[in-house]
């Protein structure tokens, strides 16, 4: 059985629970397997396949950069002895490390018949850099209306590949908490959802895994991670016969202060769980929250919003 902390809990331990949990070298080939299971049977499994076949190309991509770390050292060391992101989203997309990343993609990416696919991909192949660089920025900024929503995927994918790439490159990062508790410490994007560990000493420890670089830090549990309340927090999951009451391995934590709501992944009751993947194959749970009133902040750069 997982030990629970809560926030009483770890306040009063005189050991402090590890801040980060780094995504392993081969993320993404994980997150390619875990979305081919989960389109098995799903409402969306054409696209979740899909989805897993860009995953595998951004493990290639990561497997053999098509550039290095574009953050020197001193700067590495500037930004965290201020308590600033090493990699910084807002800074480093506008610079443009990122973009050998996209025309690496574009290069392994083959579609063989025509359609929006395609047509998404030769726009993407047409664009300068300097038209590119103003999607990823778009992207990154949320300014969904400012980018077509079939470029999303694949710049969002690309700009996961490098800056997870970056973060796996970082010399034994000692990162602190960002001005937000949704805030990524490594590179400033806000969460994707939420991951309760079930091993070693992250046992029974919720981290918020980053939307960009999948980064994952600490947060204490039963408290909403935009308004920082614990008052009247409930848990929505969908009915499934896999899992005993209280057992779902996804259950998105919803705050009635704030009406914002948090997907979190408990591996205790699924250990292959991943945190974009079972995003994605749980869209119904968003539209069912919508309807009921709550908002999603959280993104996720592979899907434009209102595109599921």
């Amino acid at each position: 059985m997982s030990t629970i902390l809560e926030p009483g809990q770890i306040e009063a331990s005189a050991v402090m629970p590890p801040f980060l949990h780094l995504p392993p070298a081969n993320l993404f080939e994980l997150r390619a397997a875990r979305l081919q299971y989960l389109a098995e049977g799903n409402a969306l499994g054409e696209y979740l396949q899909w989805v897993a076949q860009l995953c595998r190309i951004q493990q290639l991509l990561v497997d053999n950069p098509p550039g290095a770390l574009p953050v020197a050292a001193e700067r590495q060391r500037l930004c965290i002895s201020h308590g600033l992101p090493p990699l910084a989203a807002d800074s480093l997309v506008r610079e443009g490390p990122w973009l050998p990343w996209l025309q690496a993609l574009l290069e392994h990416f083959k579609v063989d018949a025509e359609g929006p696919l395609a047509d998404a991909l030769q726009t993407l192949r047409d664009a300068d850099d300097s038209q590119r660089k103003g999607w990823g920025i778009a992207l990154l900024g949320g300014q969904y209306d400012a980018l077509p929503a079939a470029l999303v995927p694949f710049i969002g994918a690309a700009l996961q590949a490098a800056w997870s790439s970056w973060l796996l490159a970082l010399p034994e990062p000692e990162l602190k908490p960002a001005g937000s508790l949704a805030q990524c410490p490594a590179c400033g994007s806000p969460a994707m959802a939420g991951v309760v560990r079930n091993r070693g000493k992250h046992n029974g420890l919720r981290y918020l895994a980053c939307s960009l670089c999948a980064c994952e830090w600490h947060v204490v549990r039963v408290k909403c991670v935009y308004c920082e309340s614990s008052k009247d927090l409930r848990y929505s999951h969908f009915e499934d016969d896999r899992y005993a009451a209280g057992k779902a391995p996804l259950r998105a934590e919803c705050c009635p202060g704030c009406q914002s709501y948090l997907k979190q992944s408990y591996l205790e009751n699924d250990a292959a769980a991943e945190a974009l993947a079972d995003d994605l194959a749980s869209l119904a749970l968003d539209i069912r929250l919508d309807e009921e009133g709550f908002h999603r902040l959280a993104p996720n750069l592979l899907l434009a919003p209102g595109s599921g």
